[in-house]
């Protein structure tokens, strides 16, 4: 029997996952295992996708991040203090909650932050914790924009633009099907100090990016941090 590996979340059609692990148990050879998209609509049926399937790993995608802790039996420090599980390891009967996507995000945001140290966040999500939690280690203030923070898109002004070089976009806005989407900030009063990073990697460049190139800002997508998190899933399942 195949040790299998997945990916739980609720719009998986372009998911990145599925697809990066396939190629590397065919680049590296790992024999009888592989990698499964679940999709679901709510995340009380985590429990039958692994009652049914011989499942050894599990990644958590959007918008499951959160609600998924109640279901783990164990917690690593790290997720527990973030508050967002990306990564369940099983063993037996035990669930144990990881976040990888602390060191994904950690890796590919470092090499280009140089001296910016201010920063917004748009989004409150599971994903947004967890940058949350690496710009802390980093010293880098910020603040959260969404409906539930006391920080709203209105808020960003001129002023708001000018102070935080650095702008992170956590929400879904701009992934497809929706890739005409954007968060809606001043693009124009942007420049070549400001950084804009996506988590988001499919479309490589979403609206917000395209907008913040256009005006001169540095861009990244989330392609980068996808890979990093992936392997890091891979050694956390394979221990």
């Amino acid at each position: 029997m195949k040790r299998l590996f997945g990916l739980i979340g609720n719009n998986l059609k372009y998911s990145f996952s599925k697809d990066y692990f396939e190629k590397k148990v065919i680049r590296e050879g790992i024999a009888n295992s592989a990698y499964n998209n679940f999709q679901i609509d709510n995340i009380k049926e985590l429990k039958k996708i692994i009652r049914s399937n011989n499942i050894l790993g599990l990644n958590i995608t959007t918008p499951f991040k959160i609600e998924v802790m109640s279901f783990v039996h164990n917690i690593s420090n790290e997720a527990e203090e973030i508050g967002s599980v990306n990564t369940i390891k099983i063993k037996g009967n035990q669930l144990t909650g990881y976040n990888t996507d602390v060191i994904g995000f950690s890796r590919s945001i470092i090499p280009i932050l140089k001296n910016r140290k201010k920063a917004l966040i748009l989004g409150s999500g599971g994903s947004s914790r967890s940058v949350r939690y690496v710009l802390s280690k980093l010293k880098i203030e910020y603040n959260i924009v969404s409906r539930e923070s006391s920080f709203d898109y209105s808020d960003i002004d001129t002023h708001a633009i000018d102070y935080h070089e650095i702008i992170i976009n956590t929400t879904p806005l701009g992934m497809f099907p929706k890739e005409k989407e954007s968060p809606k900030i001043p693009y124009h009063l942007l420049n070549k100090k400001h950084l804009l990073f996506d988590l988001i990697y499919n479309p490589k460049k979403t609206q917000f990016l395209s907008q913040g190139e256009l005006y001169g800002a540095e861009i990244k997508n989330g392609l980068e941090m996808l890979e990093i998190q992936a392997e890091e899933s891979w050694n956390i399942w394979n221990l």
